[in-house]
């Protein structure tokens, strides 16, 4: 596998410390927040920006995936599903692509009695596929659209936990 590091690990670092803040700031005012990883790349980014956040939150996780393993995706499958709270749930994924796994998310969490659902990404990858770039509500860092993995992102089920993005 020839790959290239395109993102290093303080780059990173600054941008879910911006992620943080921002959140913070939106999450003024909110009783109760459940962060929530979608599994299995939103692990990464939801354990980072729960070290940065200064406010007291539940974590848990969801899966539910189009890739299975492949680098291209397919049709939804459900996998573990969470006891919806009531309350605000920051949905955290590692990389926002086409986005219909994330909107599918967000609507089932709605619909099972989520108040608000924010969805935030440690990446967003620039093309002009699927949903737009700016439907989720928050990506710390752009990456291009090439196959990428390190920060919770995959290649081939390896090396989401390094602290780097690399591209293929």
């Amino acid at each position: 596998m020839g790959a290239q590091r395109i993102i290093d690990s303080s780059t990173i670092g600054r941008a879910l410390d911006r992620q943080a803040a921002w959140l913070d700031e939106r999450l003024d005012g909110h009783r109760m927040v459940t962060l929530m990883a979608l599994m299995n790349g939103g692990m990464y980014p939801t354990i980072e920006l729960g070290r940065r956040l200064h406010r007291p939150f539940l974590m848990d996780h969801l899966h539910a995936t189009r890739y299975r393993g492949r680098t291209e995706g397919d049709e939804l499958s459900w996998g573990r599903w969470p006891n919806v709270v009531d309350g605000t749930i920051v949905l955290v994924d590692d990389i926002f692509d086409e986005g219909w796994t994330m909107k599918a998310v967000c609507e089932r969490l709605l619909k099972d009695g989520a108040e608000h659902v924010l969805t935030v990404a440690l990446t967003v990858k620039m093309h002009d596929r699927g949903l737009p770039r700016d439907w989720v509500d928050h990506a710390a860092i752009e990456v291009p659209d090439r196959y990428v993995f390190g920060c919770g992102m995959d290649w081939h089920g390896y090396w989401r936990q390094l602290d780097e993005v690399w591209a293929v």
